[in-house]
């Protein structure tokens, strides 16, 4: 199994291994280029991360800049929206529904390390070391909006028609329809 595939798949695997690093170097690159591009220039904008985004649906808009680790990981619903300075480590995928909202700042994370410090690392016979990764994909509903400065960690999954309040911190899925806030985030309102 190659170290794409297993990092596609949620083992660990090394990102050093060459073609992986090509891949960051890509969505770097054209991050980079994304994030330099005058605002008033949509056409320009829209074919960039047409090519950096795994998913970039129909009327998205992603306002600059934006940060984020593969991009082809990432997958954006027809009308939906990124306000500036959002972070996606998308080592596994980020899936996002239609009409959805995500405010600026927030983060959301899909690489998990092993909590036991001696694990978290590869040791090579020449002395240096490696950060062992795993990756938990993120999905988020349709018709959601995830308030500025929120944190969704890896193996969340977030439902449709949910607001999840400025600054949480999301530990733990949120169901359809729930209005959810805080560190860690809880589930306030559960509408019908």
């Amino acid at each position: 199994m190659t170290e794409l595939e297993k990092k596609q798949s949620g083992e660990v695997y090394d990102a050093r291994e060459p073609e992986l690093r090509k891949q960051q170097n890509r969505a770097k690159n054209l991050m980079r280029q994304y994030n330099g591009i005058p605002a008033e220039n949509v056409v320009e904008r829209a074919h960039v991360l047409s090519e950096l985004f795994g998913t970039f649906g129909k009327n998205a808009r992603v306002n600059q800049p934006i940060y984020m680790d593969y991009g082809y990981n990432i997958h954006l619903g027809n009308n939906s929206f990124l306000n500036m300075h959002c972070t996606l480590l998308d080592t596994a995928p980020i899936v996002i529904g239609e009409c959805t909202m995500v405010g600026p700042d927030a983060k959301i994370h899909t690489a998990v390390h092993a909590l036991n410090g001696a694990e978290r690392f590869w040791h090579e016979p020449d002395g240096t070391t490696a950060v062992k990764t795993q990756t938990m994909p993120v999905h988020i509903g349709s018709y959601t909006w995830i308030g500025g400065g929120s944190i969704i960690l890896p193996g969340v999954t977030i439902g449709d028609n949910v607001v999840i309040g400025a600054g949480s911190v999301v530990t733990e899925s949120i169901p359809d329809n729930a209005i959810a806030c805080g560190n860690p985030c809880q589930i306030r309102v559960e509408r019908d």
